[in-house]
């Protein structure tokens, strides 16, 4: 009997995704618990998989369109696991028919007769790879050389006049490559222009001497290695040092709502994470109460669940505060941008050697640019150039961070 694959309910934020890659072609068999098709929602990728085994009979959401939770995805058709599907042969007339929406979206895009495609699916179906495979074999015939024509006798040699103008070959075509943004792309672009748009944000900057953390590292990174299974980095200092800030100066801890200021005794710091596809921020939830030793386990989840595109919609919601490293990536100095609704994010840089002047001595330290973006209408200049102050004074006494932490 034929079954419903339906749109799951993603999150409750989430109120639309975009269908992305079909993992199933029409015709093939599927297992219970076997992915389908992948969703890409404003945070995450979430797979949609069979809750009953079958053959996918009909997909009705080709990738690109846009669903919502309860839209019907596919049509599954369930049968035993004895059952076998055997191809049959398809008429050409029903040639619309037997082709994928997918491979018929693909067909009028590029003007393709889907009657002169062979379809290599299940039963004869047109597939997307067909399309692609005769879009392929019908430029390199294009291109494909002329065989000379038969030889006839050479005429004897006129003489012509020179032309009169010189011949003007047209300028060679210049490749271009159109993509479809994802639904994260897009969500960024989106929040990135709100957050210019609806908050005052203004950015501050300071400077850190990092000799004191880096010798720190030195002394105990082989022990702290050996006793936790992960290496110690700088962000668990830096993740201390904001908590430390931010419990002075608790308005870069809170969030706007309407004409209220919503302060908040907890601390959910964002730890942003490149990604190919766009900008991730999974929170480390009570940061204040996790050990230098968790901190990293936590980010080095993050990153791997990352690479892996497993990050849940629960590892991206809520935060209070965002840090944000562009020095991985050797950013010198930049401008962070507000992850709304957070009125504060703290971005880290490169750490260069520069000459610095200590007790009236020029000598040369390893220093960090830091940069506070913050929203302007409910924390003023004062409050962020001191909890900008106040964070570079701790990295620069880590030894009671790693105490106190």
């Amino acid at each position: 009997m034929p079954i419903e694959i339906r749109v799951p309910m993603l999150a409750e934020t989430v109120m639309e995704a975009t269908v992305g890659k079909w993992l199933k072609r029409e015709g093939e068999r599927v297992s219970v618990g076997e992915p389908l098709v992948e969703l890409e929602t404003d945070k995450v990728n979430a797979e949609v998989s069979a809750d009953h085994a079958g053959v996918l009979q009909r997909i009705l959401r080709a990738e690109g369109e846009v669903v919502r939770p309860g839209d019907v995805l596919a049509m599954l058709e369930e049968t035993e696991a004895s059952e076998t599907s055997v191809p049959t042969a398809q008429a050409p007339e029903e040639t619309d028919g037997r082709a994928t929406p997918v491979a018929r979206k693909m067909a009028e895009e590029l003007g393709i007769d889907l009657r002169e495609v062979r379809g290599t699916g299940a039963g004869g179906r047109i597939t997307r790879e067909d399309v692609q495979a005769y879009l392929r074999e019908r430029e390199q015939v294009q291109e494909s050389p002329t065989p000379p024509a038969a030889e006839e006798p050479t005429p004897p040699p006129v003489a012509t006049p020179p032309p009169a103008t010189p011949v003007i070959s047209a300028p060679a075509a210049r490749a271009e490559t159109r993509q479809r943004l994802s639904r994260r792309r897009l969500t960024i672009a989106r929040r990135l222009v709100e957050a210019q748009h609806t908050a005052a944000m203004l950015t501050t900057f300071n400077e850190v001497d990092m000799s004191a953390v880096i010798a720190l590292r030195a002394k105990w990174k082989e022990r702290f290695q050996q006793q936790y299974g992960v290496s110690l980095g700088f962000m668990p200092f830096f993740v201390k040092a904001v908590i430390g800030a931010l419990r002075e100066f608790p308005q870069l801890n809170a969030e706007l709502q309407g004409e209220e200021l919503v302060l908040k005794h907890y601390y959910d710091i964002g730890i942003a994470i490149g990604d190919p596809e766009g900008l991730v921020v999974p929170v480390l939830r009570d940061a204040d109460k996790m050990s230098f030793a968790q901190i990293e386990k936590a980010i080095a989840q993050f990153v791997e669940k990352a690479r892996n595109r497993t990050l849940t919609l629960e590892d991206l919601q809520g935060g209070t505060f965002t840090i944000t490293n562009g020095g991985v990536f050797g950013s010198l100095l930049s401008t962070p941008i507000l992850n709304p609704p957070q009125v504060g994010i703290l971005g880290m840089h490169r750490i260069q050697e520069r000459a610095v002047v200590v007790d009236g001595q020029i000598v040369v330290r390893p220093m960090m640019y830091v940069a506070l973006s913050y929203d302007h209408r409910v924390v003023d200049g004062r409050e962020a150039v001191l909890f900008l102050v106040r964070v570079k004074q701790l990295i620069e006494d880590p030894e009671r961070l790693l105490l106190e932490g």
